[in-house]
């Protein structure tokens, strides 16, 4: 496969940790430092995405609202990407917002993945070992 014929679904991590608007802020963070993970998709009970929480939204408020909601914190206005987008869109999209991940999401909002910086130096790295492209 060629790079410029990847799609989201070929890069982004299906087995995603996500949290609940109704969590606590150190539920979260507790979940985000096991797991270490820099972005937490929030989901609704139908699995549709209803925000995001960055390791940079709790750092904001460490010590000040610990006891918090999730809600109280998350972006609520999420960019999200279809899976069978093409995988540079998703890369040109992560580098004009200044983000670090983008969610994945099918016709319904249903969160299927999400694609990181992390999913793109993998794919570096492949490519410079001269490794198939895809996982």
């Amino acid at each position: 496969m060629k790079a410029h014929d990847l799609r989201v679904s070929d890069l982004m991590s299906t087995a995603v940790m996500t949290a609940e608007a109704s969590e606590t802020i150190k539920e979260a963070h507790a979940d985000m430092q096991v797991g270490v993970f820099r972005h937490l998709p929030v989901l609704d009970e139908r699995r549709r995405l209803v925000g995001m929480l960055s390791d940079r939204d709790v750092l904001r408020v460490v010590g000040a609202k610990r006891n918090g909601r999730v809600a109280d914190i998350m972006t609520r206005e999420v960019i999200t990407i279809r899976p069978e987008t093409p995988a540079h869109e998703a890369a040109q999209l992560m580098i004009d917002l200044k983000i670090g991940s983008v969610a994945v999401v099918d016709e319904t909002g249903t969160l299927v993945g999400l694609v990181t910086q992390t999913d793109y130096l993998d794919l570096a790295r492949r490519a410079l070992l001269g490794l198939p492209l895809e996982r």
